[in-house]
């Protein structure tokens, strides 16, 4: 049974329930820090970043502008300029006509050769930053190495594999696999292509296809730059948050590639198989997929942070700073998918989007946890055009933090490693390394902390700040099969609320084991369960005592300030 709140009718409870404005919710910090990320309202279910637009309403979205994804690289490279960014890219003509692409790939707009350059000069400007292509990826190559997929030997003719409950496919334009989320893709050509044959005849009239309903089975279609993405799944998500996992595949396949270089090989050969090029990076698609189906931080558009005291996380964030050399970009601090701080220039930030990547790169790779680490990666929200070189270590032996250095230099891998020495040896000093231990060994916090007997969990999230928190998993969801259900009622709760049709403000949903409500307002987003005996009245009363506490503990649960250079 579910009640709901339409925001344009009459509001119950009305003294309870009055707005609270981006900016002054719980976690907001105080006006005139720099805030971790620049999110614009509403922008966080939107992670699509490609520059053709498939979908006729995307069209005049404002995350289809391409100035959100390209050109922040060039603009902060040594080797090039803001007015490059700002130019066009001209024609490249393939040198090399044989299908291995891995020796003709485009280079970045920094780096293209002047006009007046003499044809000599540009082909070996051309080979350059070919070489440059290359090199990284075999630097990507070499640090996933360890990297195997269980579920590619999957038998595709085994009845067991239709009883997966989410199937991911992705194939380009030409009906060429890409990627299976379970069994072989070559197993799958004929499968793909007829998927790939719907969507066409969809096109051809004139339209595009979203998804097709077949029982409790839903086919969900994402089209993007050359690239074709179906889910079939028989689970709790609506075909929008469907569509939203299948943006941030594409987006990981990105990570790897680049726009520029998919759309490059695409409009050259469009029977290329990719595979060439994603050899060994399927187990991050893999592992993507899987932090979907139980963290919160994709659904949100936000990031947890690691529960820390204030002065820790800004002793930890002014060594990272005083470490840092010319070409460093970003500098990140994680530990078990959660964000400890992060530093970055004044006039850029990350989205939310790219850090999941950050996160998921981190988690699925244990080779990480062995010897420092140089690979490139693309991060479409900032620039889909080119690489951003990562320096990844972690702290120490016996700590789970994870530092990543992010620089636009491809050589400055010794740089940052004399960087990493330099914070490790601060944070050392100031004893950070044994707070980090401390707060992760302590995972979370419990909801006998907030003071409400009736509440079991929550979920909270700050819309100013991009930055959610909630507390452990605790009885009565202990066992797996209730933690997924839990997330099943917190998927309907989300898409009743953000439905398109009749979006909703506040709605109760009272079920045998808990009452559910969740609560949009324009400066929080906010799910939680109580004791199935909780009515709404008193479920308001105890939201409101919730966010005072929220705002009491909002230094510890969220970065309020960016530490900016």
């Amino acid at each position: 049974m579910a009640a709901a709140i339409d925001p344009n009718a009459g509001v119950e409870c009305e003294e309870q329930e009055q707005d609270i404005l981006q900016g002054t919710e719980p976690g907001a910090g105080s006006v005139g820090y720099e805030p971790l990320f620049c999110v614009q309202p509403d922008e966080e279910l939107d992670v699509s970043v490609d520059e053709i637009c498939t979908d006729p309403e995307s069209r005049t979205s404002a995350h289809s502008d391409t100035s959100l994804t390209s050109g922040h690289i060039s603009s902060l490279s040594s080797h090039g300029s803001p007015e490059a960014a700002n130019s066009s890219s001209p024609k490249i003509d393939v040198i090399d006509e044989d299908e291995n692409f891995n020796e003709t790939f485009l280079p970045a707009q920094a780096d293209m050769p002047s006009e007046a350059a003499s044809p000599i000069d540009e082909k070996i400007a051309l080979l350059s930053v070919q070489d440059e292509q290359e090199e990284a990826r075999k630097t990507r190559a070499a640090s996933v190495q360890e990297i195997g997929r269980e579920a590619s030997v999957e038998d595709v003719n085994n009845p067991q594999w239709t009883l997966h409950k989410k199937h991911v496919f992705a194939f380009s334009e030409a009906g060429k696999p890409i990627y299976s989320r379970y069994g072989n893709e070559d197993k799958l050509a004929t499968l793909m292509g007829v998927m790939q044959a719907l969507v066409s005849f969809v096109q051809d009239g004139k339209n595009t296809i979203r998804c097709i309903m077949a029982g409790n089975h839903k086919f969900v279609f994402l089209v993007r730059g050359h690239v074709i993405l179906v889910a079939v799944a028989y689970t709790p998500e609506s075909v929008t948050q469907l569509v939203l996992q299948l943006s941030y595949v594409y987006n990981q396949i990105l990570s790897v590639l680049t726009y520029t270089q998919l759309a490059r090989i695409m409009e050259q050969r469009r029977n290329y198989d990719l595979r060439r090029l994603l050899a060994g990076t399927e187990k991050f698609i893999d592992n993507l997929l899987n932090l979907m189906d139980h963290e919160p931080s994709f659904l949100l558009g936000s990031v947890r942070c690691l529960p820390l005291s204030s002065s820790v996380r800004e002793t930890i964030g002014q060594s990272m700073l005083q470490a840092r050399v010319k070409d460093l970009v970003f500098a990140i601090l994680v530990a078990k998918n959660q964000l400890i701080t992060l530093i970055r220039p004044k006039r850029y930030s990350l989205h939310p989007s790219d850090l999941h990547l950050i996160f998921n790169l981190v988690s699925a790779s244990t080779s990480f946890q062995t010897a420092e680490s140089w690979t490139p990666i693309c991060l479409p929200r900032f620039d889909n055009s080119g690489y951003l070189y990562a320096h990844i270590s972690y702290l120490d032996d016996n700590c789970p933090a994870c530092l990543l250095l992010l620089s636009t230099d491809r050589d400055a891998f010794f740089e940052l490693a004399e960087t990493r020495l330099k914070t490790v040896e601060r944070l050392k000093r100031y004893r950070c390394l044994e707070a980090i231990n401390e707060a992760v060994a302590k995972k979370s916090y419990s909801t006998d902390q907030v003071g409400i007997p009736e509440l079991y969990h929550f979920i909270y999230k700050s819309k100013s700040t991009a930055q959610y928190t909630s507390p452990e998993l605790e009885a009565p969801y202990v066992e797996p099969e209730e933690q997924e259900r839990l997330f099943g009622l917190y998927l309907y709760l989300h898409h009743r609320i953000h439905s398109p049709a009749r979006p909703l403000k506040i709605l109760c949903h009272v079920g045998i084991r808990e009452m559910l409500l969740g609560w949009v307002t324009s400066g929080f987003e906010l799910y939680a369960a109580f004791s199935p005996l909780v009515t709404k009245p008193d479920a308001i009363v105890a939201i409101n005592k919730l966010l005072r506490w929220i705002k009491r503990e909002e230094d510890r649960l969220f970065i309020l300030s960016s530490q900016v250079f």
